[in-house]
């Protein structure tokens, strides 16, 4: 598969939109072209008429892994100047596509033993991974997709997702000295959380979060009997060590566990450049697929937003380097 046919190919696929929930259409279209390549394709049903997509020619000992979800909101593709846009450009639909395009540069000199498996959810709940471990093929090695500018990634942190709940008691906004609001304790408990001390690490550097959404109330004239936040760690090692502070917020809010993932240290090969990220992937729920290394062309910094991009360049030579790596785990 040349450049501008794997271009062709990343720009159709982000042209559907696969926001995390909605994936359907363009598994559809993924196991059809798929097919059409000649690979044995598995669809394997997660949660409703959502599936993960598993593809082989050979019994695989190396597997290309990454997920074909996308956070909202969609928009569609273009090239400009040499770049590829789109949401999906650089996380993960772009990587998808160089994925391919290296398993089938490997399988025409005669490289027969990669497969492929791209996972729905990825992006909210990791629904897809958690499905997939059910069903590992036995290969040696997995490398995992995630846009880290063309570097192997040394290890990533994990992440903590709680829900910070506040109740109050309602009543009309003209007394509010005779009620309690469920907000305020929010806002307090969230200024609060700017002074806990959280983790640090090595490698992975200091725990980090992000207060991703905040919801409360009914009307700007009623006093509000409940709020809540999501609260998105960062975490560099233990997610009890990040549990025990924020628990500390009570009694303001009620902590609930969401999601839990680890951090991970992984591995790499020689010649191939080298970084630790602050972000985190499936690769701790697919630990029944291989050794886990993780590496994709673009960056995370425009991952997640309206200027999402990848650089067509990078991605050509990502395809090769794809098939470096392989290569080195096949040795």
């Amino acid at each position: 598969m040349d450049t501008l046919t794997a271009l062709a190919f990343a720009r159709e696929l982000i042209d559907i939109d696969s926001t995390t929930g909605h994936e359907t259409a363009a598994g559809e279209w993924l196991a059809s072209r798929l097919r059409g390549l000649g690979y044995s394709v598995t669809r394997q049903p997660v949660a409703d008429d959502r599936f993960n997509l598993i593809a082989t020619i050979d019994p695989p000992d190396v597997v290309l892994s990454t997920h074909y979800d996308c956070v909202p909101p969609f928009f569609p593709s273009r090239v400009d100047d040499g770049t590829l846009f789109g949401r999906g450009a650089c996380d993960a639909k772009g990587i998808l596509a160089a994925q391919v395009a290296a398993a089938e540069r490997l399988r025409a000199d005669g490289h027969r033993h990669v497969g492929l498996l791209f996972v729905v959810g990825e992006e909210r709940g990791s629904e897809g991974a958690l499905a997939a471990n059910a069903a590992p093929l036995g290969s040696k090695f997995l490398v995992n997709g995630e846009p880290t500018g063309s570097r192997l990634a040394t290890g990533t942190r994990g992440i903590l997702r709680v829900r910070l709940r506040a109740r109050g008691r309602a009543g009309h906004s003209s007394a509010p000295e005779h009620f309690e609001s469920a907000i305020e304790k929010l806002i307090d408990a969230l200024v609060r959380l700017r002074t806990l001390v959280l983790p640090s690490h090595p490698i992975f550097g200091a725990t980090s979060y992000s207060v991703g959404v905040i919801e409360g109330g009914v009307a700007p004239n009623v006093v509000p009997a409940r709020a809540a936040a999501e609260v998105l760690f960062r975490i560099v090692g233990d997610a009890g060590d990040v549990l025990v502070p924020v628990r500390s917020l009570a009694p303001q809010v009620e902590v609930e566990e969401i999601l839990r993932v680890p951090p991970v240290q992984l591995h790499t090969i020689p010649g191939v450049a080298s970084a630790s990220f602050p972000f985190t992937t499936d690769i701790p729920l697919l630990d029944r697929w291989g050794v886990p290394l993780l590496f994709g062309p673009g960056s995370f910094l425009v991952a997640h937003t309206d200027n999402e991009h990848l650089h067509v360049a990078e991605f050509e030579s990502s395809i090769g380097t794809y098939i470096q790596i392989i290569a080195a785990l096949s040795a």
